[in-house]
């Protein structure tokens, strides 16, 4: 079975930290995931699904969003099918679910269009109290 499977979020206040995960497993997961692009989306309740952050199948080139510069960190490990998202300095505005995303193997650009993406995970709770 294919499946991204996210981890990590919860009740944080302003201010705080949170380390998101995304484990990619089942056999074609675990084959394609070291050599495809990976992102993290979030949806607040009733707006758009956006992009928050992606990452190149080498690790080489990371991407954010202008709203998370400074504060998110995207990283892989391709030993461990995982890819993360570091988040500091959290706001009200960060709260959102938050999803991981794979691309087609071997692309050469990170996708920031959530229909860019192949698969999806299904998703993470963030809630940031004032």
């Amino acid at each position: 079975q294919m499946q991204l499977v996210e981890s990590g979020g919860g009740l944080v206040q302003a201010g705080g930290s949170l380390r998101l995960s995304c484990l990619a497993s089942g056999r074609s997961f675990a084959s394609s995931f070291p050599s495809s692009n990976m992102g993290w989306f979030r949806q607040a309740a009733g707006k758009e699904r956006e992009f928050v952050a992606g990452i190149a199948w080498s690790g080489t080139g990371t991407y954010y969003a202008d709203a998370v510069k400074g504060r998110f960190a995207i990283s892989r490990d391709n030993a461990k099918n995982t890819v993360y998202l570091e988040m500091n300095n959290l706001k009200p505005d960060d709260a959102a679910v938050y999803y991981c995303a794979q691309d087609r193997p071997y692309s050469y650009i990170v996708p920031t269009n959530p229909w860019e993406y192949e698969y999806w995970g299904q998703g993470t709770q963030v809630t940031v109290s004032s």
